[in-house]
């Protein structure tokens, strides 16, 4: 009697998004919205904390282009799969660098895109175009 094994693969067969896919993407996007929430938040009081106008146009472009990245990723484009992780340290960087503050949405938000994201994504992968 021999026992018929099964090949495992980590890798999914159907490009169908399960609810690990949408709930990673989900928790990316409410750290990002609470990460643009902070800078909205600046921007109110920039005359007070004297930090220039300049830095809210950076800023918030890359807000938008990390909300972009995250639809991307939605769609299977692996554009954003680089992008989004490459603006996160860019962010995060801009922040500690020019206002000295350090953003733990970010910290928690790069933690959640490679664990918890990274184990609904990789089995995806194929399905990126």
């Amino acid at each position: 009697m021999e026992k018929e094994y099964k090949e495992y693969s980590y890798f999914d067969v159907d490009p169908k998004k399960g609810w690990g896919f949408i709930l990673a993407l989900a928790s990316l996007l409410l750290f990002t919205v609470m990460g643009l929430g902070i800078d909205v938040d600046e921007f109110l009081q920039h005359e007070y904390l004297n930090i220039p106008r300049w830095y809210f146009y950076v800023i918030f472009t890359i807000d938008a282009f990390m909300i972009l990245s995250l639809v991307l990723m939605f769609f299977y484009k692996k554009i954003g799969m680089f992008a989004f992780p490459i603006l996160l340290v860019f962010h995060f960087l801009m922040h500690n660098y020019y206002l000295s503050t350090f953003l733990y949405t970010d910290v928690t938000n790069l933690f959640l895109f490679t664990g918890f994201g990274m184990l609904a994504i990789i089995p995806k992968w194929k399905f990126f175009k």
